[in-house]
């Protein structure tokens, strides 16, 4: 389960449990603080050591950090101690043996300071609810025992390291500026997140999540330390959480789901970079992008920490799973980044890609002059891929999903037709006029061009639901529409801010830079997005665009190379691979592995002959322009280029016969006699 079935995450091997024992467990001084008013207490003085036990001199509250159990006691009449595993906010911690239970190993958590009504509270309520909480990421409770008018929960032994101790023992190794690798980190957050959304499914509050609180053994992660748990109802109980960790709104509003959410964002940026001054300069805040490089690398992570760590609790993640399934996204992303692979998978918010943009590849029979020399024939050259049209991209976009609780569901799912039209039709008839049937007609009123009618349904649904994110992408696909990149660009970035996993918004943002020409930042956008899921052939063909604006052909070419074979636009790809190694290109720019190249790769297609011929002129019309500047194949190669030679004579002969296909295949008289003066004029010259 660890890491989604995505990464790989070294397991931390289980450690024995004899072997963890402390040899002499005492407070450290700097640790040592008084439960009530929070002033140092036990410290040395005049060169003589802290007391551990005592009255704080501030405020006469009676302080104690000496362990109250010893090696050899019976707790309860069936658990025998140990030892001492360790000391935290709430307690000490003993390694115990259950006598009753097939001798097993149990943890013993006692309190830290036993004249502190809090820390009694606090236990008290872990008796009452955590021995009903039942998860694989969570340690489990036993019992509760008393001893010698002292409270202690007995729990499951969890025998790794805490991702603390993970992170300490990487920088010792490393040096202090190391971090976790960020998919080992991002796995530990959906693992937390689970287990999160686990307790406020029940009811429940950690309230004091951070790294010292989840320990990993083998292959599993639990969270341990369940003191500062609480009822999500409870106002009265003590608020336990740790300074660089806790929500800005705990001292006012108190804990809730989305406060909890922010210790995981928190947790995350401590493991994934050298975060410092989080308790300090960075208490309530992350640092600027431009200061850590991992930010720089991975934007959507960035977006989703400031997301999950926002100061306004309503601007957070609302629920585990949703941030959780936005950290799986985010993951996806990650590790496509840093091996090269795709790892595609179905959006929870946004249907398949239904449409393409920028995938139409016009033969280039304007190429050329009848002569073969490049003059000649007035027409202008096709552009070597079509250009993106913001109609075009607007349709490509891909659609939210259907909410399953509308009254019309089962109507929407049911549509069939394809055509804007039709579908305009359907939508009006439908037998109930819901929230998802004027979505959907929203987006049919964008695709038949009608936006004046997609404004006033938008209008109409914003005032309904002020919060629905789908208005706003709506709002986003019409400004796109209309050409109007600048305004979409402001929605979508502001969609991307609320669901930095998905990969829709980021398509979104790549045809609005494109069509504003900022094409340094659609080429970002488009990258990410085709090298994380190739199921968007539009970023395919939109990153070939981007790359050939850059004037690099050949990282164009890889790109629609990439296009997988299984795809429907995988001859459309090709054909533009054809288009970008010849078209527009002078003899100066050619070479003769490039042209034979292109013509094994227009040979391999299965085209239609008019298609075929008209591609294959291109190509050869390419070929005879660079053999007439006196271009020839080395000595002894003799590579053909679409069933015919590399030189003059050959190459006249097989464009004369293709231009003569192309005549017959003609649907006009005018385009019929273009072919045929260009069949005329490229033929070999013959003394008859």
């Amino acid at each position: 389960m660890l890491g989604a079935g995505l990464v790989e995450v070294p397991p931390v091997p289980a450690r024995d449990p004899a072997s963890a024992i402390m040899e002499k467990p005492e407070v450290p001084e700097n640790r040592r603080y008084c439960s009530r008013c929070d002033e140092k207490v036990g410290r040395s003085r005049d060169g003589r050591p802290g007391r551990t036990e005592g009255f704080c001199a501030n405020c006469g509250h009676p302080f104690s950090f000496t362990p109250k159990l010893h090696a050899g006691e019976l707790i309860g009449g069936q658990y025998e101690v140990l030892g001492c595993l360790a000391h935290g906010g709430l307690g000490w911690v003993y390694l115990a043996r259950d006598h009753n239970v097939s001798d097993r190993w149990v943890v013993l958590k006692g309190l830290l300071d036993t004249g502190d009504a809090d820390s009694l509270a606090a236990a008290t309520a872990e008796r009452a609810f955590l021995a009903e909480v039942e998860h694989p990421n969570i340690v489990k409770i036993y019992n509760f025992v008393r001893h010698d008018d002292s409270g202690y929960i007995v729990m499951e032994y969890v025998g790794g390291r805490s991702l603390k101790d993970i992170l300490l023992s990487a920088r010792r190794e490393h040096g202090d500026a190391t971090a976790l690798p960020l998919g080992q980190v991002i796995a530990y957050g959906l693992e937390v997140l689970s287990a999160l959304g686990y307790l406020h499914g029940v009811g429940l509050l950690y309230c004091d999540f951070k790294p010292d609180n989840a320990i990993q053994s083998e292959e599993q992660l639990k969270l341990i330390d369940l003191g500062g748990v609480r009822r999500a109802f409870d106002v009265d109980s003590p608020i336990f959480g740790t300074p660089g960790y806790q929500a800005p709104e705990i001292g006012s509003r108190g804990p809730s789901i989305t406060s909890d959410l922010y210790t995981v964002g928190r947790t995350l940026a401590v493991l994934s970079f050298p975060f410092r001054g989080y308790t300090g300069r960075h208490l309530r805040s992350l640092p600027p992008r431009e200061e850590v490089p991992l930010f720089q690398r991975h934007e959507s992570y960035h977006r989703l920490l400031r997301r999950a760590t926002h100061p306004d609790p309503t601007r957070r993640f609302q629920s585990a799973a949703e941030m959780a399934e936005q950290l799986t996204g985010v993951l996806r992303e990650v590790l496509s980044a840093e091996d090269g692979r795709p790892r595609p998978a179905p959006s929870p918010l946004f249907g398949p890609e239904q449409q393409t943009a920028g995938t139409d590849i016009v033969g280039g029979l304007g190429l050329g002059g009848p002569d073969g020399t490049g003059s000649g024939t007035g027409r202008t050259d096709p552009p070597i891929l079509a250009p993106l049209e913001p109609g075009a991209a607007a349709a490509a976009l891909p659609v939210p999903l259907v909410s399953a609780s509308d009254p019309a569901a089962a109507f929407l799912a049911g549509l069939t037709a394809r055509d804007p039209g039709d579908l305009a039709a359907a939508l009006s008839a439908a037998p109930v006029a819901s929230r998802e049937v004027r979505l959907a007609l929203v987006r049919v009123r964008i695709e038949l061009g009608d936006l004046d009618a997609a404004h006033r349904l938008l209008e109409e649904l914003a005032t309904e639901d002020p919060d629905d994110w789908r208005v706003d992408w709506y709002r986003g696909v019409r400004a796109l529409a209309d050409g109007r990149g600048r305004d979409a660009s402001a929605v979508f970035n502001d969609l991307y801010d609320l669901a930095p996993g998905e990969q829709a918004p980021k398509l979104a943002l790549a045809f609005c830079h494109e069509l504003m020409g900022v094409i340094p930042q659609a080429d970002r956008f488009y990258e990410t997005v085709w090298r994380t899921d190739p199921t968007h052939v539009s970023a395919a063909f939109g990153l070939a665009r981007t790359r050939l604006a850059g004037g690099d052909r050949a990282a164009a070419e890889r790109v629609l190379d990439s296009v997988p074979r299984v795809s429907s636009h995988y001859l459309a790809a090709q054909l533009a691979a054809v288009a970008v190694a010849v078209r527009g290109r002078g003899p100066a720019d050619l070479n003769a592995p490039t042209l034979i190249e292109a013509g094994r790769r227009l040979a391999s297609l299965r085209l239609d002959t008019e298609r075929a011929a008209a591609f294959a002129a291109e190509v050869l019309e390419a070929a005879l322009a660079w053999v007439r500047t006196g271009r020839t194949l080395p000595a002894g190669v003799r590579q053909p280029i679409l069933g015919t030679g590399l030189d003059e004579p050959s190459l006249r002969v097989k464009l004369e016969q293709t231009y003569r296909v192309l005549a017959k295949l003609a649907d006009g008289a005018d385009h019929r006699h273009v072919m045929v003066r260009r069949a005329n004029a490229v033929r070999p010259r013959t003394l008859f």
